[in-house]
């Protein structure tokens, strides 16, 4: 099949393109080499075999010859700081929403067009997982994210009836209630391929990835990858500072289950509009992470729980994968431990970047959404 991938050149497109490549499949990569991610000077070599146009995908409606005769379009091309697009509002949800849009009409244009277009969606878009009250188990409760207010008062957890709630699995049927403006502009991206993909005869497929990690994820980027974030922080012998309490939580899942998901829904004979999550299923804390992360990198980093915390930051949130399970026969199978040393090996065979987390972190302070 002829496979073009928007956002090609980045962490899951190179590794989804090199997979698809293997299986035999032509493949077409679009990415703009984003200076947060590739640096000032790409030093990006597309996988062997593939094509590679540097394009903006806010562009991809003037170039409607890249999508002629694709078969499927993964459509990953976005802006991803959670923080971050908090305050470069603009810049979100032009890249998310109008690079979309761009993708739509070029698509619109095609005489024959392809079968499906996969979106790379996000976990983000529920805002906070799934929870249970201890005396209610099964009734799942979704509540509204925290306010500033909770968070100065160091109230991290959420509560019920004097109860503590119990973060559970989320499903895909939970409601969304984006928490942040990354968060929206996924919500908006499935909303604009869901409203139009069917009038134009093709299906579209939504994937909600939880927080991807792995070989090859962007080493400069400080607003985006907290284990990057953290494993340059080790390697410098800086302070690692985890937020709140510690016990705030996370689904890793490792782009190699990621990639596998992307290639079975490709396959799969599924509905137009159908919804998946990924993820690994399993929470981990991040001062979990932050001590897993170091003692695989071999560093003696000192790690400090600070009570620090950023508006629009979630508490909880796991996957409930049984329906990709179920449909797909996804499953899991690098788990974190296996994935962190995997990680931690590649990045070690990379140069050493200046860390940048400290300077993002000022600009949520000066702009009053963050404790840090």
């Amino acid at each position: 099949m002829k496979v073009l991938i928007t956002g090609g050149a980045g962490f899951i497109g190179t590794k989804l393109a090199q997979r698809l490549i293997a299986d035999d499949h032509s493949v077409i990569l679009v990415d703009s080499l984003s200076p947060q991610i590739h640096g000032d000077i790409p030093d990006y070599r597309p996988p062997e075999g593939a094509t590679f146009k540097r394009l903006d995908v806010r562009q991809l409606a003037e170039r409607t010859d890249l999508l002629e005769g694709t078969d499927v379009v993964y459509h990953l091309a976005a802006e991803t700081g959670t923080a971050q697009s908090m305050y470069q509002i603009a810049e979100y949800v032009d890249v998310n929403g109008m690079g979309t849009a761009a993708l739509l009409e070029a698509l619109a244009k095609l005489q024959k067009r392809p079968a499906r277009v996969i979106l790379a969606s996000s976990r983000s878009i529920y805002g906070e997982g799934a929870y249970e009250a201890p005396s209610r188990p099964g009734q799942l409760i979704h509540p509204r994210g925290r306010t500033r207010e909770q968070l100065a008062a160091g109230n991290w957890d959420f509560s019920e009836n004097g109860e503590i709630l119990q973060a559970v699995a989320t499903p895909e049927h939970f409601a969304a209630k984006p928490s942040s403006v990354y968060a929206a502009t996924k919500m908006a991206q499935e909303l604009l391929l869901t409203s139009s993909c069917e009038s134009l005869g093709i299906t579209p497929v939504l994937l909600r990835f939880q927080n991807v990690y792995g070989e090859g994820q962007s080493l400069r980027n400080p607003y985006t990858g907290v284990i990057s974030i953290f494993f340059n922080r080790a390697r410098q012998g800086l302070e690692i500072n985890v937020y709140e309490d510690g016990k705030e939580s996370r689904d890793f899942v490792h782009v190699e289950d990621i990639v596998s998901a992307l290639v079975l829904v490709m396959k799969a004979d599924v509905a137009p509009g159908s919804c998946y999550n990924v993820g690994s299923g399993m929470p981990t804390s991040l001062l979990e992470l932050a001590n897993t992360l170091v003692s695989a990198s071999g560093t003696t980093a000192p790690i400090r729980i600070s009570g620090d915390y950023r508006l629009g930051d979630i508490r909880h949130c796991f996957a409930d994968i049984s329906a990709i399970r179920r449909d797909l026969g996804f499953q899991p199978v690098v788990d974190l431990n296996a994935g962190l040393q995997r990680f931690v090996t590649w990045a070690k065979s990379q140069p050493e970047y200046q860390d940048l987390s400290d300077k993002a972190a000022a600009e949520l302070r000066e702009r009053g959404l963050a404790k840090v």
